[in-house]
């Protein structure tokens, strides 16, 4: 059913492909790494409907907002975003979709359909596949149309993809979510997990090597709880050269030659087993760079959360993490002013952060989102608050990336040369195995290439390097 559904939509592709001469698209991305992933796979679908890439959507004939609902903040730029629009629809007759997360919620559909009436696309997480179809009935029929699903979606294969680098790419190994984190929509709008099958992950990687891709990020919600469902259903996929579990995959895309560096997003504490650890620990592409999402530092706040770990629980993985993998650096989530979290109790996520020494934070403010069990918490924290907390976790978070920057001076760091710096087109810039990102001066011959660094001074989001002589 799946391959059937797919090649249908093929058909839309070719269909769309007549009608469409020298038409360009644009695409804004908001959210998170699957999110780009997602948009990665529109663009393919689009450039095989004979579309070309916009620089701006004033160029565009056909405009798409891929759209997150992780904060509020998304919601109001979705919405202004549309107010620009309204003119470009009366001027050119541009067609416009929206899909994403956040159209998986009612209430902003509702809105999108009664404020902003000239869209003429609204799609799901679970309906992405269909674009071709929906977007062939548009140019068709002149129809506006609804494509969103509340059931779980399956796993589509076979989609193709536009990927905006042709040296890093990111693999997604599962939809959806079970953990229902109090604060998070995820599992409303994504599902339930839905882990693709071994063996269409291995022939992707490969496919990624063989075209001469060096970096991947292998994506999820929860990516350390990879098969776990499908283990717990007795789901058997096919037997795929071992591979049943996180740690498994982990050790076979680590055989995969032409893949020189291995990055995964996002795991859950609660899911790092000892084998999970144990084959960070010895496959040597898997970067040494691991985000441990905390969220609170406070055990009472983290069971509100739903977080199942303690702060106990949480510091002694980092110690267990930090003696079994050589050269361990940590990054970070951390919510400030979630509900009836206290001054005491805040001071608890400070500790952790103290502790732990972590190389990255993302750090959020607490924002309400409709439909989950954190927006109807008593104890709703003052924005000025909210906004105290967080100034203080970023000057301790600053203080420490201070710290732990004058640890790589002197140092010699493998960098995977990404091209030319974005605020100086002089330099190249490439990022460490830790994620930091480094600039120096050097050919372009150097670019899409892992080459040794010398680093030789650091600022607080960058270390500036020379290309090391000494061998």
């Amino acid at each position: 059913m799946n391959n059937a559904e797919i090649e249908e939509q093929k058909e839309y592709i070719n269909k769309v492909k007549e009608k469409v001469n020298n038409r360009k698209y644009y695409i804004l991305t908001m959210g998170c790494q699957l999110n780009e992933n997602d948009s990665e796979k529109i663009c393919g679908m689009l450039e095989n409907m004979g579309y070309s890439r916009a620089d701006n959507q004033n160029e565009a004939d056909f405009v798409l907002f891929n759209t997150c609902c992780v904060r509020e903040n998304a919601e109001d730029k979705l919405f202004g975003k549309l107010g620009e629009l309204k003119k470009l629809k009366e001027q050119k007759g541009i067609i416009i979709a929206i899909g994403g997360c956040m159209m998986q919620e009612k209430h902003i559909t509702d809105k999108i359909k009664q404020s902003y009436p000239f869209v003429d696309i609204i799609f799901g997480t679970h309906t992405l596949h269909k674009l071709p179809e929906d977007l062939y009935k548009v140019l068709e029929n002149k129809e506006k149309l609804e494509d969103v699903i509340d059931i779980d979606g399956k796993i589509y294969e076979g989609l193709p993809i536009k990927r905006d680098s042709n040296i890093k790419a990111s693999v997604t190994i599962m939809n959806g979510c079970n953990n229902f984190c109090t604060y998070c929509i995820v599992p409303y709008v994504r599902g339930r997990e839905r882990s693709r099958n071994p063996k269409d992950i291995i022939e992707e990687v490969n496919e990624l090597a063989q075209n001469g891709y060096k970096e991947i990020t292998l994506l999820g919600q929860n990516v350390n709880s990879y098969l776990r469902v499908e283990r717990e259903k007795n789901i058997d996929f096919e037997k795929y050269e071992g591979i049943n579990s996180f740690a498994t995959l982990l050790r076979r895309v680590n055989q995969i030659d032409g893949i020189e560096r291995i990055r995964f997003v996002s795991p859950h504490p609660k899911d790092f087993t000892d084998d999970v650890i144990s084959a960070i620990a010895e496959c040597d592409k898997v970067c040494k760079l691991v985000h441990l999402p905390l969220q609170s530092g406070n055990t009472k706040v983290l069971k509100d959360m739903n977080r199942k770990y303690t702060k106990e629980q949480y510091l002694n993985l980092v110690k267990k993490m930090k003696r079994t993998i050589p050269n361990l650096t940590l990054s970070t989530d951390i919510i400030v002013g979630f509900p009836g979290e206290t001054e005491e109790e805040f001071e608890d996520t400070l500790d952790v952060v103290r502790k732990v020494n972590f190389e990255q934070v993302y750090m959020f403010i607490y924002s309400r989102r409709i439909g989950t069990p954190g927006d109807k918490m008593k104890g709703q924290i003052p924005d000025e608050i909210k906004h105290e907390r967080f100034n203080r976790l970023k000057k301790l978070v600053e203080s420490q990336i201070e710290y732990n920057n004058k640890k790589y001076v002197g140092t010699i760091q493998k960098i995977l040369v990404e091209g030319k710096s974005k605020n100086n087109k002089k330099m190249l810039s490439g990022r460490t195995d830790s994620n930091k990102v480094v600039i120096f001066e050097g050919n372009a011959e150097w670019i899409n290439k892992m080459i040794d660094i010398k680093i030789v001074s650091e600022h607080m989001w960058y270390l500036k390097g020379e290309i090391n002589n000494t061998k």
